[in-house]
């Protein structure tokens, strides 16, 4: 069976950022909550025997389609919020993701380059690359911070969640 809006509907109530069975099925009782939490930390529901992410069921239960990727806008990936949810491409996704935990910096985009002696900053956007090389690190940051306001736009994440 095609998952449609209404459908969807039928199976579960969308209450403050949850799901909540409105049918019992299996384990599952009516009126409990959806919130079986995959390794990735993202909320899976099942439908029909196929699991699914939650924040996508709640994406298509407002808006009556399901883009190919669902995009947490504050990064927390149990948010589900539907204010917190817009489509967006690959792409974009990753460019709303944290700093890495293996930044020697601690800023997103900016390592230091031993070869230069001075910090290099990266931002990717549109499948290009763009990069600077800076002497001091406070304006590394800055640099980094004003290239991803301008090319990835409201997709921005700067790393400080």
């Amino acid at each position: 069976m095609q998952l449609t809006k209404d459908y969807l509907h039928t199976l579960f109530e969308y209450k403050d950022g949850n799901l909540i069975y409105k049918i019992s099925s299996g384990s599952k009782k009516k009126g409990s909550l959806v919130n079986t939490q995959h390794s990735s930390g993202y909320i899976r529901c099942k439908i029909n025997k196929k699991q699914y992410l939650a924040h996508r069921i709640i994406y298509m239960m407002h808006h009556g389609y399901m883009p190919d990727i669902v995009d947490h806008i504050d990064g927390n990936k149990s948010n589900n919020k539907i204010t917190n949810l817009r489509p967006a491409t690959k792409s974009q996704n990753q460019q709303n993701c944290k700093i890495y935990t293996t930044s020697s910096t601690g800023i997103k985009g900016v390592r230091w380059n031993n070869k230069h002696k001075k910090y290099v900053v990266r931002v990717q956007a549109n499948n290009k690359r763009y990069t600077w090389y800076v002497e001091d690190l406070e304006l590394a940051e800055l640099v980094a911070m004003e290239a991803r306001d301008k090319y990835h736009k409201q997709f921005s994440n700067h790393g400080v969640q």
